[in-house]
């Protein structure tokens, strides 16, 4: 051999190890499933982590107090508005390519929105922020449901994606709480962009498109993915909009208007489209609507309840917001617990009794935290139902994940992962919108009612108790409506069904 030709091959023979070394990795299931599971943890930390800076925002770019809500708001916004479209582009396009895409936006918003100079730079952002999530969560789902397709392996791996989308939120608590204390409000969006480089980096090593694979479409079904996008988007403002201006407020009735109108002409497209954003096929299946039904009204109670229980830590119990995150922790350990138990559970007693058995137990977690008074301590009287909601959470979530994805075919998973995240994203603000109404009532009652001669500060903190205990009250019936629903419609699905 002349010795250009081994100068040639040369590089060829260096290139082999790293390329068998990317092999292996690619094929190294556990750091896929990490990879994915940091991806999820960081969408979801970024809805609440952001919580504890408003008021240091609020002062540096002086938002209003109602355009300081936009923040969260243009976040949820385009989120759950487009994670339908998302799911659908994964199908089409790649999944482990739309979760790079949607990191990479994630990260780059998140870099300008830590330089805004005015608030609507900000909210522009945020906005874009809720983009590149949508566009990476129901990737992020499928790509699990597709890299564990059966077993107890299937199970487990669910458990622990269960255990970081439903604990995420108090780690935000805390994770906010820590930076901001430290240091800017600024970096609760700069420490978005190593994070998300990590994981877009780890993501086109570790993570392989399953063999599956996506199917590139002739033609992209424009018209559905707009009505679609925008009904959805309707739906979530005039959610958040009830809950702050009321349900017969104007804008929130047209809100609901145009999103059935949208959501209707999307339902009439996708029966006419080769190629529809959400294939009807996939209600066909009755416990994957059965699950729908029963997430919503679940998660529009615990995440409503997080909201209030949040406040009244802070503003009764006089929690700063790093102790409020670390007040979280048996909540979100218990979340986590069960969700590691729930494949051992599920292999014994299958879905439905799991589910069940986890919602008896939230339910008397959260009738118990309606008893809350103005002289309920932490340990004596919070601590208990916090465990008790936490624990009976983590069942459900991980048994409801696994029915709705459940004989799902490969080409719909990016699909069928949007349609769970849009369920929880609407019940979120759903649980919200009911909460917050619930709340004004129970706190003009109270206010009715209250004895004379009080200071106007015991008068306020009387008002707040008396109010959240009923929200309480109202996210037990929540819950227990769940409950019934699952009772009476779902069946038990083997953890063992492939996606």
């Amino acid at each position: 051999m002349s010795e250009q030709s081994i100068t040639r091959a040369a590089p060829r023979a260096a290139l082999r190890p790293a390329s068998t070394l990317v092999a292996r990795l690619r094929g190294h299931t556990a750091l896929a499933l990490f990879t994915i599971l940091a991806c999820q943890l960081m969408i979801v930390l970024d809805a609440t982590v952001v919580n504890i800076a408003l008021p240091r925002i609020q002062g540096d770019l002086h938002f209003s107090a109602t355009g300081l809500s936009w923040v969260i708001t243009a976040y949820s916004l385009t989120f759950g508005g487009l994670l339908l479209l998302g799911g659908r582009m994964g199908d089409l396009l790649g999944r482990r390519r739309m979760l790079i895409a949607g990191i990479l936006l994630f990260i780059t918003a998140s870099l300008l929105g830590g330089f805004a100079t005015s608030a609507a730079w900000l909210v522009v952002t945020r906005a874009a922020q809720g983009v590149g999530a949508a566009l990476a969560a129901p990737s992020a789902l499928s790509l699990l449901a597709l890299t564990f397709p059966d077993g107890e392996e299937r199970a487990r791996a669910f458990g622990l994606f269960s255990a970081v989308s439903a604990s995420g939120a108090s780690f935000g608590l805390i994770a906010g709480g820590i930076i901001v204390s430290a240091a800017s409000w600024r970096w609760v969006l700069f420490i978005n962009v190593p994070i998300g480089l990590a994981v877009a980096a780890l993501a086109l090593v570790v993570v392989r498109e399953p063999e599956t694979g996506y199917h590139a479409a002739g033609s992209f079904d424009l018209f559905g993915a707009v009505s679609a996008t925008a009904g959805t988007a309707a739906l979530v403002y005039g959610l958040v909009h009830a809950a702050a201006d009321g349900w017969r407020d104007t804008i929130t009735l047209v809100a609901f208007a145009a999103s059935a109108v949208l959501l209707a002409a999307f339902i009439a497209i996708e029966t006419r489209v080769t190629e529809p954003v959400v294939p009807l096929r996939l209600f066909r299946n009755r416990d994957r609507v059965v699950s729908y039904v029963v997430r919503l009204p679940l998660v529009a109670g615990l995440f409503g309840m997080f909201f209030f229980l949040t406040q009244f830590v802070q503003e009764i119990l006089g929690f700063s917001p790093l102790r409020t995150g670390i007040a979280f922790l048996p909540l979100s350990l218990g979340i986590f617990v069960a969700a590691r138990l729930a494949p051992a559970a599920l292999a014994r007693f299958g879905t439905r009794l799991v589910t069940i058995g986890g919602m008896v137990t939230m339910t008397a977690g959260m009738l118990w935290l309606s008893q809350i008074s103005a002289s309920s301590g932490y340990l004596t009287d919070l601590l208990g139902p916090m465990i008790l909601v936490g624990f009976g959470a983590g069942f459900p979530f991980v048994t409801l994940t696994l029915v709705s994805l459940a004989d799902v075919a490969p080409r719909d998973a990016g699909a069928a992962s949007a349609m769970v995240n849009v369920v929880q994203q609407v019940g979120g603000a759903l649980g919200l919108a009911v909460l917050v109404t619930i709340f004004g009532s129970a706190s003009r009652h109270a206010a009715r009612t209250l004895p004379a001669g009080l200071s106007r500060i015991d008068q306020a903190h009387r008002v707040l108790v008396q109010a959240v205990g009923g929200t309480f009250t109202g996210a037990t019936v929540l819950i227990a409506g769940a409950l019934v629903v699952a009772l009476l419609a779902l069946r038990s699905v083997p953890s063992g069904e492939r996606a």
